[in-house]
C-alpha cells in the first residue's frame, strides 16, 4: 500500500514492543504506564496501543479526547489523564472511569460533586506546571483523601531536568520519597506512587516506586544519548521525489532565493514539506534526506508541501523513489538527535509534529 503514499510513517512493530522489554528489565516489579498523549509522540494512538496492550498495565494520555479514542477503539485498559482537566470535561470523565490528574481541593471537590472517581494526586516538586506545592501537600491530601467521593488511585510527580541535572533530580527523587513515606504514614491506603518516566527509567532507576510511566524511550529515542545504544527507533518517515531536474550555475531554489547553485547540479523536488510536519526551522542548515541509501542536502527553504535536494551524487536517481527523512536507509541515517539539532529543537518536537496527512502504516 505504501506505493500509493506521497508521505508516511513506517511504525516499527517489533521495535516498540522491544523497546517496551528494555522498560520492563529496568522496572522490576513495577507496574509499566505506556505515555501515548500526543498521537503516541507522532506514532499513531491507536496503533501503538493496540501493539502495546499485551506490555502494559496503563496508558497515560493528555486530556479527555485522546481517552475517549482508546476506549473507542476497545482498549480497555486504565487510562490516566496526565493534564488538568477543563470544568466541562469531568462528568464524562467521571463516567468514562478515567483516572484524572488533580492539582488542587478545588478540582478535587469538583469531581466529588458528580460520582466516584479514582485520581492521580500530583505534586509539585520543581516542575512548576502542575500539581500541590510541596509544603501544601500534606494537608491538602488530608482534605482530598476525605471526600465522599473520591479515591486515590496514585500519587504522583515530574522532573523537569532528569536529563539536564542530576544533582537536582535525586535531590528531587529524595524529597518525593519522604513525601510519599508522610503521606503513606498519615493517610494509610493502596495508593501508588510514580515518578519515573524515561529519562529517570534509564538513569535513576533505583527506586522505581509502583508505577514507572514510559513515554519517549518506547518510540527508540533516548533523552540520555548514553543509554540510545538500548533502543530501537520506531519510525521511519518517508517521502518521495516528485520531479527531477537539472539547473544551471547560478539559479535560485525556493522562497528567498537563500540557496544559488554554485554550479550544474541536479535537484529533486520532493513531496513533502512543513505542512507534513518536517521542521522549517532545518532550511538552510546543514540537514539532509536519503535517497538510495546516500545523504541527499536539502536546498534552501523548506515549503508548505515540497522542499529541493541535491541529487547530482545519485546519477540514478529517479521519480517515484523513496526518501527517508527520518530513519535508516541502507547504511546511513538521519536520527531524530540529528534533524533535531539542525531545526534547533529537541527529539520530542520532531516526532510529534509528524502531520496528520502522513499515513502511519504499521509494519
Amino acid at each position: 500500500m505504501s506505493d500509493i503514499y506521497r508521505c508516511w510513517a513506517e511504525i516499527d512493530r517489533n521495535a516498540l514492543r522491544h523497546n517496551a522489554g528494555v522498560v520492563r528489565e529496568r522496572i522490576g516489579s513495577a507496574e509499566m504506564l505506556a505515555v501515548v498523549k500526543a498521537n503516541a509522540y507522532g506514532h499513531g494512538l491507536v496503533g501503538v496501543a493496540e501493539t502495546l496492550a499485551n506490555d502494559v498495565k496503563y496508558f497515560g494520555i493528555a486530556n479527555l479526547e485522546e481517552a475517549l479514542a482508546l476506549r473507542t477503539a476497545g482498549l480497555n485498559h486504565p487510562i490516566m489523564i496526565l493534564g488538568p482537566a477543563l470544568p466541562s470535561e469531568r462528568s464524562a470523565i467521571v463516567e468514562g472511569k478515567f483516572i484524572p490528574t488533580i492539582s488542587a481541593v478545588e478540582e478535587a471537590e469538583a469531581f466529588d460533586r458528580i460520582g466516584t472517581v479514582a485520581i492521580n494526586f500530583k505534586l509539585d516538586t520543581g516542575m512548576g506546571r502542575m500539581g500541590v506545592p510541596e509544603n501544601e501537600s500534606v494537608a491538602v491530601f488530608k482534605k482530598v483523601t476525605a471526600l465522599r467521593n473520591v479515591r486515590v488511585h496514585s500519587i504522583s510527580t515530574h522532573m523537569p531536568v532528569s536529563n539536564e541535572d542530576e544533582n537536582f533530580t535525586r535531590d528531587q527523587l529524595m524529597r518525593f520519597r519522604k513525601l510519599v513515606e508522610q503521606f503513606r504514614a498519615k493517610v494509610p491506603g493502596d495508593y501508588k506512587a510514580h515518578v519515573l518516566q524515561s529519562a529517570g527509567t534509564l538513569a535513576f532507576n533505583d527506586t522505581p516506586h509502583e508505577i514507572v510511566r514510559a513515554g519517549i524511550m518506547l518510540y527508540g529515542i533516548s533523552p540520555l544519548p548514553e543509554f540510545q545504544r538500548l533502543l530501537k527507533p520506531v519510525m521511519t518517515w518517508k517521502t518521495r521525489i516528485a520531479l527531477i531536474r537539472d539547473m544551471p550555475e547560478g539559479h535560485g531554489i525556493s522562497y528567498g532565493r537563500t540557496f544559488i547553485t554554485p554550479r550544474p547540479m541536479r535537484v529533486a523536488t520532493l513531496s513533502a514539506g512543513y505542512a507534513d510536519g518536517y521542521p522549517r526551522q532545518a532550511s538552510n542548515r546543514d540537514a539532509a534526506m536519503l535517497v538510495r541509501g546516500k545523504r541527499c542536502p536539502l536546498l534552501g527553504r523548506v515549503t508548505m508541501d515540497l522542499m529541493v535536494v541535491d541529487v547530482s551524487d545519485v546519477p540514478n536517481a529517479a521519480v517515484g523513489d523513496e526518501v527517508v527523512l527520518l530513519g535508516q536507509q541502507g547504511e546511513e541515517e538521519i536520527s531524530a538527535a540529528e534533524l533535531a539539532e539542525r531545526a534547533s529543537t529537541i527529539h520530542w518536537d520532531i516526532v510529534t509534529r509528524v502531520g496528520s496527512r502522513v499515513r502511519r502504516v504499521y509494519v
